[in-house]
């Protein structure tokens, strides 16, 4: 067994690879494991991490903090690819309030220091550090110990000693918060779901078909072309039955009379304004009337169409054949002119066989080529990131320029990405299952990394008086302003708790709480509520920890 003993003791790649994988399985085999019900998840493996560090297995600082930031780099940027259709929507619905409230989980953190302050005899370096710790955010104890250096020409150890004490509980701390508010409100996962989907529905015009005869005499003899002129709501014929019992595929030219049973695509919000437009809505079973028309579902996979309007492809004019909707996500999308397709898209399209064939080589229809990984977004947009991350935002004053960091830099440009990259030409599209991977790869490596770090002198600092306090000062920062203001957004402000605990979690600049969030809840909603907040909520703690060592140090 000398192979074994020389592959624990002797530094190597081998070895350093082994441990990661043991602490990787391990936590996420214990994270399966439920106590009443409720689990920490994937946050065990912070914990392994810990207790393989503290007996001694350790690894090389700049490897352990490369991995680290690879880790949270691949985590932030997939969240950031998957929310980033929808992330400026979801912004103007709720995005205000979000932030608002994210600030005040902020704020209430910064009280929270300036009580112990003037409450205790520790200086505020040691609590800034504690602070940065507590709400998991490096960016902020590297700019706290670069305004200390700045002002005193030299270096405060208890600034990174508080962060290290206060980290790993800090990443758990949040989570606390959040169980507490769940067992408060006795909320359970599918009521909360189910509510999420109604609220959807009310704030969302979902897609619809109806079938309605023609009753209006002011549309009678009128061409498709012609009727949408007149109407204000949205709309797509896709077929017509005349009164000879002929259907015919509908395009701009085709010429309504009465009683013609049309088929019509639209908005549920439009529904009854454009039943009561053209007569009255009818029962029909439009597969069962003969006809060589049919419908196909086709895939969009080819690039060169990738961020085109439907409008502009002209499939009507030129092939004779209606997509009457596009569904996106599992979403269905009204087939609107205007509509700017993605890779990945599904649309449905009624035509002749022949030319639904010839739409299906324009389109791609290729699901191989969806499965490819496209790793140039991916590693060009983590470029981009770690450049926007590392410009300096001065501020009057502040003798500390303000970075986004390594985290906040990728997750806008994966959003900026993956908003407008379609519209330009980009390929940005990535399947669900290799967001994932990416997603749980680099929240596994983030957690791992900060365990193995701090498990070497996180009992030996904590299990002293000093360090137990402050450990109870970082549960102190950590529980409390999350909590308050999360009781808040229930209370007050009638948050859904998927909102509150992506809300919670990016005001505290805590990735591993996202996670949990991810997988306890079985929804992607906290990683919107998370996207919308955490720039921002970045950008006020790192600015907030210079200022305390500006004003209190």
């Amino acid at each position: 067994m000398t192979w074994l003993t020389e592959l624990i003791q002797n530094d190597s790649v081998a070895r350093t690879i082994l441990i990661l994988a043991v602490v990787i399985s391990s936590g996420i085999y214990l994270g399966k494991i439920k106590i009443f019900g409720i689990s920490l998840g994937i946050t065990w493996v912070l914990f392994v991490g810990l207790i393989l560090g503290h007996f001694g297995f350790s690894i090389q600082p700049t490897v352990l903090h490369f991995i680290k930031e690879f880790g949270l780099i691949l985590f932030v940027y997939s969240i950031g690819m998957q929310v980033g259709p929808g992330f400026f929507s979801s912004f103007k619905q709720g995005g205000i309030r979000l932030n608002m409230l994210a600030m005040g989980v902020v704020l209430l953190g910064v009280l929270t220091v300036l009580g112990f302050f003037w409450l205790t005899d520790y200086p505020m370096t040691t609590l800034v550090g504690i602070m940065s710790g507590a709400v998991t955010n490096t960016p902020g104890l590297g700019a706290a110990q670069q305004a200390y250096l700045e002002i005193y020409q030299s270096n405060a150890p208890d600034i990174a000693l508080g962060y290290a004490v206060a980290y790993p509980l800090g990443v758990v701390g949040v989570i606390g918060a959040t169980i507490l508010i769940r067992i408060l409100y006795k909320i359970k996962f599918q009521d909360e779901s189910r509510r999420l989907q109604e609220e959807y529905e009310r704030n969302h015009n979902s897609f619809v078909l109806a079938s309605v005869e023609l009753m209006n005499p002011a549309l009678f003899g009128k061409t498709v072309e012609e009727i949408h002129r007149l109407s204000l709501s949205q709309f797509v014929i896709s077929r017509v039955l005349k009164s000879d019992q002929r259907m015919e595929l509908c395009n701009n030219t085709t010429k309504l009379e009465e009683k013609d049973k049309i088929l019509i695509a639209t908005d549920s919000g439009d529904l009854q304004a454009v039943i009561a437009f053209f007569g009255k809505r009818i029962e029909m079973d439009w597969d069962k009337i003969p006809s060589d028309l049919v419908s196909r579902r086709i895939l969009l996979t080819k690039t060169d169409v990738n961020g085109k309007t439907l409008g502009s492809l002209h499939l009507r004019k030129l092939y004779g054949v209606n997509v009457t909707r596009v569904n996106r996500s599992g979403m269905d999308l009204l087939a609107s002119p205007s509509l700017v397709l993605q890779m990945g898209d599904r649309l449905m399209v009624v035509g002749s066989l022949e030319s639904i064939q010839k739409i299906e080589s324009l389109l791609g229809n290729s699901l191989k080529r969806l499965r490819e990984p496209n790793l140039i977004p991916i590693f060009l947009g983590i470029v981009l990131g770690v450049l926007l991350g590392s410009v300096p935002i001065r501020f009057p004053g502040v003798p500390q320029a303000v970075k986004l960091g390594l985290a906040g830099g990728p997750l806008i440009v994966a959003i900026l990405l993956s908003r407008f990259g379609p519209k330009y030409g980009l390929l940005t599209y990535t399947t669900m299952s290799a967001n994932l991977m990416l997603r749980e790869l680099g929240i596994t490596l983030f957690l791992c990394s900060v365990g193995i770090g701090a498990g070497d002198l996180f009992v030996e600092t904590v299990f002293n008086t000093q360090g137990l306090s402050w450990l109870g000062i970082g549960l102190v920062i950590t529980v409390l302003p999350p909590l308050i203001v999360g009781i808040l957004a229930r209370s007050v402000f009638k948050l859904n708790y998927l909102d509150i605990m992506g809300l919670l979690s990016g005001s505290m600049t805590d990735p591993p709480a996202l996670a949990y969030a991810n997988s306890s809840s079985g929804s992607d909603q906290p990683v919107v509520a998370y996207s919308t907040v955490y720039p921002l909520t970045m950008f006020l703690r790192v600015l907030c920890a210079q200022i305390l060592i500006l004003i209190f140090a």
